[in-house]
């Protein structure tokens, strides 16, 4: 199974809205998330599914992808590891999952996949970790496919 993760791109700070699912991205934070876009539309099979948490800038960023995608309460800013992992059926799922969500959530993932620890690692605002779980010898690997961010782009 593969699973991307890609992190909202750049929104306004907290002080300029009252509820932080209200924050939107910023005119950079909208370049980043259309220029990611192109490139996942690029590389991501028709049949991938896309997850998004309810926070508005992750439907701003999922919605710069023109696919259709699920809001996934999962997903949102408090939301952890083991709900990410279960909303997109990992590692059981057959098709791709694109989950587009927040800091520290999708770090944790990626750190706990890879290394199995329990560690914050970064991914920069609008940034994409492809990891690929695939099983050799009855045993699940995960591999790192991929880590793009859009100043790349």
């Amino acid at each position: 199974m593969d699973l991307i993760l890609w992190r909202h791109a750049e929104a306004f700070e907290m002080r300029e809205v009252q509820e932080d699912l209200d924050r939107a991205l910023t005119s950079k934070g909208e370049r980043q998330a259309q220029r990611m876009a192109a490139w996942l539309n690029r590389q991501l099979p028709a049949s991938a599914r896309v997850l998004a948490s309810p926070a508005r800038r992750c439907q701003q960023t999922a919605a710069a992808l023109e696919r259709k995608f699920k809001t996934t309460a999962e997903l949102a800013p408090d939301g952890g590891v083991e709900a990410l992992l279960h909303a997109v059926r990992w590692p059981d799922a057959r098709e791709p999952a694109l989950v587009i969500g927040h800091q520290p959530t999708l770090g944790l993932a990626a750190a706990y996949l890879l290394s199995g620890q329990a560690q914050a690692w970064p991914v920069r605002k609008a940034g994409v970790w492809w990891l690929r779980g695939r099983e050799r010898d009855g045993e699940l690997q995960v591999v790192l496919q991929a880590v793009m961010s859009p100043d790349l782009l």
